[in-house]
């Protein structure tokens, strides 16, 4: 069953590289997990797709406005890893493996909901000092 916060594998998949400057590289495709961030819903309806965002292993990102560390002792995955908020996807519900590989704990989805407020300027914003 696909809920928000699950985590889920993806095999090839496509994610733009955001450190590339050529137009048009992507990252190799390759089994890749991902973080379901669509409301529930929405997952419980017939719609034929979800929401996810992408999860790294690239741990340098975990500094990047909004992302968010996910320690392997939490997540079910098998190292340390960043939920990457700015790189969301919508895939087709039959491209993510069921059962999920783990769930993202209440603590960590309150923080990548506030980085998803961030990338999408839903997020208040800060007084003007």
């Amino acid at each position: 069953m696909i809920t928000r916060g699950g985590i889920h594998w993806v095999d090839n998949i496509h994610w733009v590289d955001s450190g590339d400057t050529t137009p048009g590289d992507h990252r190799p495709a390759k089994r890749r997990p991902v973080l379901v961030i669509q409301a529930d819903a929405f997952n419980a309806s017939r719609l034929p797709t979800v929401v996810v965002v992408a999860i790294t292993s690239n741990l340098a990102r975990a500094g990047l406005p909004g992302n968010v560390l996910l320690p392997a002792a939490e997540s079910g995955l098998p190292r340390d890893s960043v939920i990457a908020v700015t790189e969301a996807v919508t895939l087709n519900r039959y491209e993510l493996e069921d059962p999920a590989a783990g769930r993202m704990p209440p603590h960590l989805m309150t923080q990548v909901d506030a980085g998803l407020g961030l990338a999408l300027g839903l997020a208040p914003s800060a007084p003007a000092a």
